[in-house]
């Protein structure tokens, strides 16, 4: 749509918005009107293109082929025309022919600060010939209700609550009109059968929707603010209603005359079975989170009890080992920490790896002022993978500073990530001594010789763990550099997309 709107016609991003938010909410209209909506975008040849279209849930459609992108026939151009000049909906006095089936055509203007920057197409297939029922009737008239507030620059509603929310309650679910005073003027079978399931006894026409709401509402239950503007139709918004175990999703359209509010159209929805499955949902992720939270806490009392046990070490060899196997406890405790956080078993892993690095190069050596650079992003991994690759990293960037930058007074270690998609490639470098002066240093073929704790335990990891691949190299300019390259995958085996 964007590009048809760029390609035939001059709008300012006030206009091209206002389009969107139509198209966005115009289902209603179309499952209202039991009519096709087509909005036609005026081109600099005078010709008309078609830009959108919408069929409705609720009778036959006219366009079994979508038509965005054609342009209008000799037919249709003059009652277009007139819309756009008149600013007034035109609606043709003989209906036209599709074929075996007639159709009864209506030109509305859009407008939007006081011009006509489209014209929307009401197209209603004549095919059935039969006498509408009540509940057919109360539908067009609510949708005559909503195009003339198209004609009028009232429709699309800015603040519309028209979001993501698992739920939205559509036209056939359940439908109820309002006057001005919030009193229910008619209300279809699907909505009477929700408020029925709410508790509510006898009809609703002729009663104010807010008074039986109201006691609906068990005390002492929470209850959204947004109600009672939602139930008398005062505002463009959407709540839920609960009351004896059952959910109703309610969302308000008010209808307006020159600014005046003369009615609104309510629609509901009974989501009590969507509701309690997000309900389970929540307490499992609950759970999830509060399992990462303790195993943290256990982890970092395992690397306490090392620590202690470290201190009443008097061979230093033996105190070393404590302490790198605290550092370790500590980094796995680092990712638990990081999924006690959120929802999804992924991990942002720049802001926890940046703090595990620092950690480890400030307990690798006391004597040594190391700085530590981080260059890309790392975006979201997937727990499975983090723990081994934050193993990884610190058990590399250790070494770096206890073997490369041994006996010096500063140094600098720079981590790298070039993520590409599901594939990131890490480059762990120091400015420090070079391989052939390091003890930890693999051979050429790195699964034979003499290797240190550190790197066996990085090869393993790497390996069995992460499925990569690791390779040690000399760094232009002196140092050591070490490449990494892991495909990273959630649970399931999908690979996980890189930020964006």
């Amino acid at each position: 749509m964007s590009d048809l709107i760029s390609r035939h016609a001059e709008l300012s991003d006030a206009d091209n918005e206002w389009l969107h938010l139509l198209v966005g909410d115009w289902q209603v209209i179309s499952d209202l009107a039991f009519a096709d909506l087509v909005l036609w975008m005026p081109t600099d040849d005078h010709g008309f293109v078609a830009v959108a279209q919408c069929r409705p849930s609720t009778g036959a459609t006219v366009h079994y082929d979508d038509i965005v992108g054609s342009m209008a026939p000799e037919g249709q151009l003059p009652q277009l025309r007139r819309a756009l000049v008149e600013l007034t909906a035109q609606r043709s006095r003989e209906p036209r022919w599709f074929g075996a089936y007639a159709v009864r055509e209506e030109a509305v203007p859009v407008v939007h600060d006081g011009r006509a920057i489209a014209v929307v197409a009401r197209q209603t297939n004549l095919g059935s010939g039969r006498t509408p029922s009540r509940l057919e009737l109360n539908y067009v008239e609510s949708a005559d209700d909503l195009i003339a507030m198209i004609s009028r620059g009232e429709f699309p509603m800015a603040h519309a609550a028209t979001g993501s929310r698992r739920g939205a309650p559509r036209v056939g679910d359940g439908l109820i009109r309002l006057n001005s005073e919030g009193e229910v003027l008619y209300a279809s079978p699907n909505a009477l059968s929700c408020f029925h399931r709410l508790g509510v006894i006898g009809p609703l026409v002729g009663r104010a929707l807010i008074e039986v709401t109201t006691d609906l509402v068990e005390q002492l239950s929470p209850v959204d603010e947004s109600l009672p503007l939602v139930v008398m139709g005062r505002a463009p918004w959407r709540t839920d209603l609960e009351s004896h175990g059952v959910a109703l999703s309610l969302r308000s359209m008010p209808l307006t005359e020159s600014g005046q509010r003369i009615g609104a159209v309510l629609l509901c929805r009974d989501v009590s079975e969507l509701r309690r499955r997000e309900r389970e949902l929540i307490t499992k992720d609950a759970t999830i989170r509060e399992i990462h939270h303790r195993v943290k806490n256990n982890l970092q009392t395992v690397a306490a009890l090392l620590r202690l046990q470290a201190r009443r070490m008097d061979v230093p060899e033996a105190r070393a080992a404590l302490e790198e196997a605290m550092r370790r406890v500590a980094t796995i405790a680092l990712v638990h920490e990081s999924l006690s956080q959120t929802l999804d078993e992924v991990v942002e892993f720049d802001d926890m790896v940046g703090r595990a690095l620092r950690l480890a190069a400030d307990v690798a050596s006391a004597d040594t002022s190391v700085h530590t650079v981080r260059e890309g992003s790392f975006g979201m991994v997937p727990a499975e993978v983090a723990t081994p690759l934050a193993l990884v990293l610190t058990e590399l960037v250790t070494n770096a500073v206890e073997h490369g930058l041994s006996g010096r007074a500063t140094g600098t270690v720079t981590i790298s990530a070039d993520r590409d998609g599901s594939t990131v490639r890490v480059v762990v470098a120091d400015d420090g001594v070079g391989m052939s002066a390091r003890v930890d240093a693999p051979p050429a073929d790195p699964t034979r010789g003499k290797r240190g704790l550190g790197t066996q335990i990085v090869s393993t990891l790497v390996t069995n763990e992460l499925h990569g691949s690791i390779e040690w190299a000399v760094r232009e300019g002196g140092g050591t550099e070490v490449r990494l390259d892991v495909l990273l995958k959630d649970p399931r085996g999908e690979a996980v997309s890189g930020p964006a």
